[in-house]
């Protein structure tokens, strides 16, 4: 198999001039986060809404992966259907970031931007949107299969949606943040997975990285206690191989150091005081 090339990225979509922007669009970086990362129920009211619009964003661009779709389609299927929706998406303009979802194939870890290329039988493909909408973002990813996928990729995604609600699971008011990676870790070591350090999950809401970092390795130093009303994301990223990474030209996309493959799922979720509600169910 060989490895990933960069296609040609079509012209920047334009979304209607009707729907509200986040603060960023249009500047070099996103203002910094001051609010506070436990929630009021009417923003969390707010991020429900949000999480949702972007959970039915990410099944119908879903249905559309199979052999011969580029992932310039599968952006503009998910652009044409926040806009339709009054959802601004977030990636677009994000610290430059020019297309509205991240379209990641096979080896790509994640942050591949959609262009000319076309998805071939076997090909696994992770798509990550935010829909922006009521002032909130509610983000997530899911890992999906093209065509007939080798048994080992196919495995690895399993298994790394299987380690995401292992790591929702996890989560009680009261404990380190730690306890989510430290999971997730322990779980694809049993298979030989190099699990992700670098990019984590984050605090989400009136921001769409707020500040609040999730790692999904076991740190140590991860001592932030989670607290009831906190809304972040859970988004492990798991590899056939090494955990390392090298990042192309365009600034933007990472894969594996190795060129193996790698699987991502991602859940926006709300700290209950017994537990997790995932908010991006549709």
């Amino acid at each position: 198999m060989s490895p990933l090339v960069p296609g040609t990225v079509s012209p920047q979509r334009t979304v209607p001039s009707s729907i509200p922007r986040p603060e960023y669009v249009g500047r070099p970086a996103p203002a910094r986060f001051t609010g506070s990362e436990v929630k009021d129920a009417e923003t969390i009211e707010r991020i429900r809404t949000a999480a949702q619009l972007a959970a039915q964003a990410l099944q119908v661009v879903g249905k559309h992966i199979e052999p011969g779709v580029t992932t310039d389609e599968l952006d503009r299927i998910g652009h044409e259907f926040l806009c339709d929706h009054g959802a601004y998406p977030s990636t677009l303009g994000y610290r430059g970031f020019p297309k509205s979802l991240c379209a990641s194939v096979n080896e790509v870890i994640c942050h591949g931007i959609p262009d000319s290329t076309v998805v071939a039988d076997g090909d696994i493909v992770n798509i990550d949107i935010t829909a922006y909408i009521g002032d909130v973002h509610g983000d997530n990813n899911a890992t999906f299969l093209a065509g007939d996928v080798d048994e080992e990729s196919r495995l690895l995604v399993e298994r790394t949606h299987e380690a995401l609600m292992r790591g929702i699971k996890a989560v009680r008011p009261g404990r380190a943040v730690n306890v989510i990676g430290r999971v997730i870790e322990s779980y694809a070591k049993r298979f030989g997975y190099g699990v992700v350090r670098e990019f984590t999950g984050h605090g989400v809401g009136e921001s769409f990285h707020s500040g609040l970092v999730i790692p999904h390795y076991d740190d140590p130093g991860s001592t932030t206690l989670i607290e009831a009303g906190m809304v972040f994301t859970i988004e492990p990223m798991l590899n056939l191989g090494t955990h390392e990474w090298t990042m192309w030209n365009d600034g933007w996309t990472v894969v594996t150091k190795d060129l193996r493959r790698s699987a991502q799922f991602e859940h926006t979720i709300l700290v209950t005081d017994s537990g997790a509600e995932i908010l991006t169910l549709p």
